[in-house]
């Protein structure tokens, strides 16, 4: 079962996440997201656990639970294609870059 873990602190690495939710069941993979250009963590990352009846009681047991000083947020992932289209983006309309002119 593959879970979305949010509000991760910022100093949060994978081998923690691993510690957390491996004393629930055997972890398959644990990610933390990290931005492309800066490398440092957006605060979110998945955890895909081996069972999906340990993949249920991380839900139970860890959502909002605090780690490093924040409450975190676990839950099942949503597959990529369910999600609801990101709101913002490029400006509509005149040209493209930084300046108006």
């Amino acid at each position: 079962m593959n879970l979305y873990v949010g509000n991760l602190s910022y100093d949060v690495v994978q081998t923690d996440l691993e510690e957390l939710f491996g004393k629930i069941g055997p972890v398959k993979s644990a990610k933390v997201i990290r931005d492309q250009a800066s490398g440092e963590s957006r605060g979110f990352g998945f955890v895909e656990m081996e069972s999906p009846d340990d993949g249920k009681t991380a839900v139970e047991e860890l959502n909002g639970k605090e780690v490093k000083g924040r409450r975190i947020v676990v839950n099942e992932a949503k597959p990529r294609g369910e999600r609801p289209p990101r709101q913002g983006g490029p400006r509509q309309g005149g040209k493209p870059g930084g300046y108006r002119r």
